[in-house]
C-alpha cells in the first residue's frame, strides 16, 4: 500500500467518521485512498469553515475532528480554525498537502512554511518525511489532541511521500486515565471550604466533560453551595437549579458580581485564563481566596493566581471533596439566595417587550421558549453573545455553543452544521450577526447539499454592532462600522434554502416555530434593536446598587 492508504487506515483506526475540507492536487493520492474508505468526505466552500466544523465535532464528541486542505492558501485558511480549536479546547486535526520534498520542478510556487506557521497555534505540528512513520505520528497527534487541555494538531503530507510504498503498521488506541489529586490537596481544599463563610462555586469550560456535570450537581445538592458559570461552562449544571446565580457574561460590573464580591472563597472548577475572566483576583491579604480544580495546574496571571491547586481527574476530585466536606453552621448563603431572585428580576425585564425591530433580550427569550432542553443553539461572535450568556438558561451541557476564547466571527454557521450532523435528532438553531454570517455565508450551499435541517437567524443591524457598542462606551462618535447587506431572503433562496423576514415579534416566534419543525435549511432575517446596549451594559451596570 502507499502512504496515503496507510494514513487513511490510521484514521479509521482512530474512529474518524468525517473529514471536512477542500482537497487540492497535492492531496489526490490521499483523496483516492479516502474514496474507498468508510470515512465520509464533507466538501465545504472554504477551508476556514471546514476547520470550524471539525473543531465543533471535537467539542461535542470529545473525539478528534479532522479537516483537510491543500498547500499554501488552502493551509493558511486553516489558521483561524487552528486558533479557534486551540484556545477553545477542542480536539481537531488538520491535514495539509505540500509540494514534493525530494524533487520539485516548480521552485517556490505556493510553498510557505505551514508547519512553522502552525506550531505556535497547535499542540503538535509535523511534516511527514517517511511514510512508514505515519501510524505513530497519527497516534501521537490524536493522543495529544484529546488529552487535557484538548486542542489542535497538524500533519503535513507532501505529494511525493503520499504516493510512496510503505509497510502496514497500525498502533492500537488505548484510553488515557487521569490520576486523582493527592490526599493532602483534597484535605487542604476541604479545610479552606469549611473555614470559609461564603464559599461560591464557579464552573468553567474545562468542566464540560463526561461525568463532571453529574459530580458537580451532586456536590451542589450535598453541600448547598451556590454556583455560577463562565460563558463556556453554561449548562454543566442545570441553570434552572435553585442555587444557580447565572453566568458571568462580563468580567465585572454585572449584577452577578454583587455576589462574587461577597464571596470569601471561590471554588473554581475547570476554568483557566484562556477564557475571558469571569472576575479579577486582587493581590491583598484580605482578598477572596480561590481554589483551582482542574486537570492541570494553574498558570499565574495578573488576574488569576489561586492559593491552592487540586489537580487531576475533575469528577473524581469533586466526588472526593463532596464526601469529605461537612456542611458548616457558620456558612451564610442568604445573600446569594436573595441575589438569585434579584438577578432573575433584572435579566427578565425585557422578556415581554414586543417592540420591533426586536430587542436581543426578547429574541433570546423567544428562542429559549420554542426550543426543548436538549436542543442546540450555536452562536457566531457579536454583542448578542453577551445577551445569550446572561439570559439563555441551559438545562444541559453543550446546548449553547459560544466561543469565549478566540471569540472569532464566522464560526456560527459552520458550528451549527456540525452540531446537527452530530445530533441529527435535535433541533439546531445558528444565531449570527449580519457581519459574522457573511464571513462564511457560502456554507449555506454546503448545508443544502448535505440535506442538513438547520435554522439560521441573522440578527440584522447593518453594522458591526459589538465594536459600535464598545466605541460608544469609550465616548467616541460612531464611525466606520456601518455596512450594507444583501437581501438575505433572496440570498438564501439562491442557494436552495428558504428565506423569511418577520416584521413583528409575534411573526418571528411563529416563523421560528415552523422553521425548527420543518425539513431543510431556513434563514430568518431578523431586524434587531441594539439601542439599549450602552444604556444597560455600560451605564446601568456601572451604577448598579448591590443588595445590602
Amino acid at each position: 500500500m502507499n502512504a496515503s492508504e496507510l494514513f487513511v487506515k490510521a484514521l479509521e483506526n482512530e474512529g474518524v467518521e468525517y473529514i471536512f475540507g477542500i482537497p487540492g492536487e497535492e492531496n489526490l493520492d490521499f483523496l483516492e485512498a479516502l474514496r474507498t474508505s468508510d470515512i465520509k468526505l464533507i466538501l465545504t466552500r472554504h477551508e476556514q469553515a471546514a476547520g470550524f466544523m471539525a473543531a465543533t465535532y471535537g467539542r461535542l464528541t470529545g473525539k478528534v475532528g479532522v479537516c483537510l486542505s491543500t498547500l499554501g492558501p488552502g493551509a493558511t485558511n486553516f489558521a483561524t480554525s487552528a486558533a479557534y480549536a486551540q484556545l477553545g479546547g477542542m480536539p481537531m486535526m488538520m491535514i495539509t498537502g505540500q509540494k514534493p520534498i525530494k524533487k520539485s520542478k516548480q521552485g517556490r510556487f505556493q510553498i510557505i512554511d505551514i508547519v512553522g506557521m502552525m506550531k505556535p497555534m497547535t499542540k503538535y505540528a509535523k511534516q511527514v518525511v517517511n511514510g512508514n512513520n505515519i501510524p505513530s505520528m497519527v497516534r501521537e497527534a490524536f493522543k495529544l489532541a484529546t488529552t487535557e487541555r484538548p486542542g489542535a494538531v497538524h500533519i503535513e503530507l507532501p505529494e511525493d511521500i503520499a504516493a510512496e510504498e510503505v509497510e502496514f503498521n497500525i498502533y492500537p488506541v488505548r484510553d488515557f486515565k487521569y490520576p486523582k489529586a493527592g490526599k493532602d490537596s483534597i484535605s487542604e481544599a476541604v479545610k479552606m471550604i469549611e473555614k470559609a463563610k461564603r464559599p461560591l462555586l464557579l464552573i468553567g469550560a474545562g468542566a464540560n466533560r463526561t461525568r463532571i456535570g453529574t459530580a458537580l450537581t451532586d456536590f451542589v445538592n450535598e453541600t448547598g453551595i451556590p454556583f455560577f458559570s463562565t460563558q463556556m461552562g453554561k449548562g454543566v449544571i442545570d441553570e434552572n437549579h435553585k442555587l444557580c446565580l447565572s453566568t458571568a457574561a462580563l468580567s465585572k460590573d454585572d449584577f452577578i458580581h454583587c455576589a462574587i464580591e461577597r464571596a470569601d472563597l471561590i471554588i473554581n472548577v475547570g476554568h483557566d485564563v484562556i477564557e475571558k475572566p469571569p472576575f479579577f483576583m486582587e493581590n491583598t491579604a484580605d482578598a477572596t481566596k480561590v481554589i483551582h480544580v482542574n486537570f492541570f495546574p494553574s498558570e499565574v496571571d495578573d488576574t488569576y493566581f489561586p492559593q491552592l491547586d487540586v489537580v487531576g481527574d475533575i469528577a473524581s476530585n469533586i466526588n472526593s471533596l463532596a464526601t469529605a466536606i461537612s456542611t458548616q453552621d457558620h456558612w451564610d448563603f442568604d445573600y446569594y439566595k436573595r441575589m438569585v431572585v434579584e438577578i432573575k428580576t433584572h435579566l427578565n425585564k425585557y422578556f415581554g417587550d414586543n417592540r420591533f425591530p426586536i430587542l436581543p433580550q426578547r429574541a433570546v427569550r423567544s428562542i429559549r421558549q420554542i426550543l426543548d432542553d436538549e436542543d442546540i443553539v450555536t452562536l457566531d461572535n457579536g454583542v448578542y453573545k453577551i445577551w445569550f450568556a446572561r439570559n439563555y438558561r441551559c438545562a444541559q451541557p453543550n446546548t449553547l455553543l459560544l466561543d469565549n476564547a478566540l471569540a472569532t466571527m464566522g464560526a456560527g454557521l459552520p458550528s451549527g452544521m456540525a452540531a446537527k450532523m452530530v445530533n441529527p435528532t435535535k433541533k439546531v438553531v445558528s444565531v449570527c450577526g449580519d457581519g459574522g454570517f457573511m464571513m462564511n455565508s457560502q456554507e449555506l450551499e454546503t448545508a443544502v447539499r448535505l440535506g442538513i435541517d438547520l435554522t439560521v437567524i441573522i440578527l440584522n443591524d447593518n453594522a458591526y454592532g459589538m465594536i459600535k457598542w464598545k466605541q460608544t462606551g469609550m465616548g467616541f462618535e460612531t464611525f466606520g462600522l456601518d455596512l450594507g447587506n444583501p437581501d438575505f431572503v433572496k440570498y438564501a433562496e439562491s442557494y436552495g434554502a428558504t428565506g423569511h423576514r418577520p416584521t413583528t415579534v409575534e411573526e418571528f416566534e411563529k416563523t421560528l416555530e415552523e422553521c425548527v419543525n420543518t425539513k431543510g435549511v431556513h434563514l430568518i432575517d431578523l431586524a434587531v434593536d441594539y439601542s439599549l446596549n450602552h444604556a444597560i451594559l455600560n451605564d446601568l451596570l456601572a451604577k448598579k446598587q448591590c443588595l445590602i
